[in-house]
């Protein structure tokens, strides 16, 4: 029987604790879920484990033996795979080749075996029971199929330990039942199984162990089944958030029509029509691929449209492009947050200021005085914990990168925010902020579009939701009169286009 124990762990990063003497233990065939808000110190552990990172005081040991992995390859020697929250894949090469990177097949002549890796990643792949091929570019892969290859990956190395961090963040509803029967088959074959999620419900589905962390130190180890999401909450923040939901200070002034787009077409959405008010937010929701991101990314000029048209308060526009949507006042915080949100590699000062540049520029030149004034305001109205606003964007926590995001648009001063996936791979103490903080944008007469993935999170935060299906508009509800049962029937079986209950 696999084990693995955590003793004293410490880790200091300029500024920052970022682990505080961790200490617990995970044993083989269980599934141990790591719980924390972000920041509190879960991915460093993992990254202290893999080989990223050198601890600076404490130790690990697997199956009673200290171990000190050097590298992340050292580790996955060891039969140590983590499956980062970030995916680690390589986008111009097959899935067949992600998935036998290291180990590709070789013939005698020492070129690679096609034939052969294609066949072994086809039965991993069939194991999954995905519509994929061995052969395809990731590249073209969805957001969720690529995360499901990065999980593919790490199964087929037969670890003794695997770490999931927030693996279901893109994956619809049969794509979670997949993995979690795969972790299940994981678990039967004694492995340790570490899970890190903010998603509570899936934690009482696949986990029998819990331990929470907060602001990098240790704070409990509860069997799954012993507690409850309230415990779980309160002990990560600290305190008892209620009913997060109706604690919200809500917009009770919604205005006129600020935006109205009327037919939208391309190769993803067919017909989408639909209006957005001063003040109001908007929710959409529907299952992965329903055209959600899609009619967003053509509403901002990302992606080329192929007919329809967008009025913006009264005024017909044509955007095709990005650039243009800012400058007409419409901004949009991405789904994928690394490769489309932020400039990893820039400070936080950066990136809050990147679509403002023109109020803190004399001429050619950036006035720093004015751009730390712009970041620093950002930093404190959205409350970013960061030791200070040159901090890499990049080594802040995903819910700190997403109120970053934020803090951007809201030096832009938009008219249309809109707001994609904004909670994804966060916290439930953020999330509350960044529920609040969405109430408030639209409280200052901002229109404000949420796409959302979670049906509580759209039903709790929305004035008026939008479902769809396929790439067309199914249903139209009123957020406070609807349930998750009827946003669901209209995202998979109302086959009445534009209906309106």
């Amino acid at each position: 029987m696999y084990s693995l124990e955590f003793r004293e762990i410490t880790k200091y990063f300029p500024g920052v604790k970022a682990l505080d003497g961790v200490s617990f233990i995970a044993n083989g065939g269980e599934v141990v879920a790591l719980l924390g808000e972000n920041g509190a110190g879960k991915s460093t552990l993992l990254k202290v484990l893999n080989g990223n990172y050198k601890a600076d005081s404490g130790q690990y040991l697997i199956d009673g033996e200290e171990r000190c992995f050097k590298s992340p390859h050292e580790a996955i020697e060891a039969g140590i795979s983590i499956i980062n929250q970030e995916r680690q894949i390589v986008p111009y090469l097959t899935v067949a080749e992600n998935i036998y990177m290291e180990e590709l097949p070789v013939n005698k002549a020492g070129i690679i075996d096609v034939g052969t890796l294609n066949k072994n990643a086809q039965a991993i792949i069939d194991e999954f029971n995905l519509p994929i091929s061995p052969e395809d570019p990731v590249r073209f892969l969805s957001v969720a199929y690529q995360q499901m290859v990065e999980i593919m990956k790490a199964y087929r190395r037969k670890p003794k330990i695997i770490a999931f961090d927030e693996p279901t963040a893109s994956l619809s509803a049969n794509e979670i039942e997949t993995l979690f029967a795969i972790i299940r088959r994981l678990k039967d074959q004694g492995i340790i199984i570490i899970y890190v999620s903010h998603r509570l419900k899936e934690l009482f589905q696949i986990t029998d162990q819990v331990v929470v962390l907060k602001d990098g130190k240790y704070v409990a180890q509860l069997p799954t089944a012993e507690t409850t999401e309230q415990e779980l909450i309160k002990l990560m923040v600290g305190r008892d958030l209620g009913d997060i939901f109706n604690k919200l200070s809500r917009n009770d002034k919604i205005g006129d029509v600020i935006l109205e787009v009327k037919g939208l077409k391309n190769k993803y959405i067919d017909d989408v029509s639909f209006t957005l008010r001063k003040g109001e937010i908007l929710g959409f929701c529907g299952l992965v691929g329903a055209g959600r991101t899609e009619t967003m990314r053509a509403i901002f000029g990302a992606d080329r449209l192929q007919g329809g048209e967008i009025i913006l308060e009264g005024k017909k526009v044509t955007i095709t492009s990005p650039k243009q949507a800012i400058s007409l006042g419409v901004g949009l915080c991405p789904e994928d947050r690394k490769d489309q949100g932020i400039f990893g590699g820039r400070s936080v000062k950066e990136n809050i200021s990147v679509v403002a540049l023109k109020q803190v520029c004399l001429g050619q030149f950036i006035k720093t005085e004015l751009e730390n004034k712009m970041a620093d305001n950002g930093v404190q109205s959205l409350r970013i914990s960061t030791p200070d606003i040159e901090k890499i964007m990049s080594e802040l926590s995903g819910g700190n990168q997403q109120k970053s995001i934020l803090a951007r648009w809201l030096a832009a001063n938009p008219r249309v925010l809109i707001l994609d996936e904004p909670t994804k791979g966060i916290d439930v103490g953020s999330k509350s902020e960044i529920y609040q903080m969405t109430c408030n944008l639209a409280k200052s007469g901002i229109g404000v579009i949420l796409i959302s993935s979670e049906l509580p999170e759209v039903l709790g935060v929305s004035d008026r939701i939008i479902i769809m299906r396929d790439g067309r508009i199914s249903g139209e509800v009123i957020a406070g009169e609807s349930s998750e049962e009827e946003l669901l029937t209209f995202a998979m079986v109302n086959e009445e286009r534009g209906a309106i209950r």
